[in-house]
């Protein structure tokens, strides 16, 4: 458990290694603040019906753009090194 979180939350392990500084944080922080959103939304849609499936989504969602995100980061940093 503690590699899986620090290979996504140590910016000098996960793909955006490779950007500079600066956008590195921008991103980093996208990503904590759309994680911080979902959590927060999901823990209070628990009032009203389909807040299982309202929660999957987000879940599903955050996922999907932080895994495109570190991809997207991954192959422009292969293009620089080449």
């Amino acid at each position: 458990m503690v590699h899986w979180y620090d290979f996504i939350m140590n910016s000098k392990n996960n793909p955006l290694r490779n950007l500079p500084p600066a956008q590195r944080f921008q991103l980093m922080t996208f990503l904590s603040i759309m994680w911080t959103t979902v959590f927060t939304a999901s823990t209070t849609l628990w009032v009203w019906y389909g807040e299982l499936l309202t929660g999957h989504i987000l879940l599903a969602l955050a996922t999907f753009i932080t895994g495109s995100t570190f991809r997207l980061a991954n192959k422009a940093s292969k293009n620089v090194d080449s």
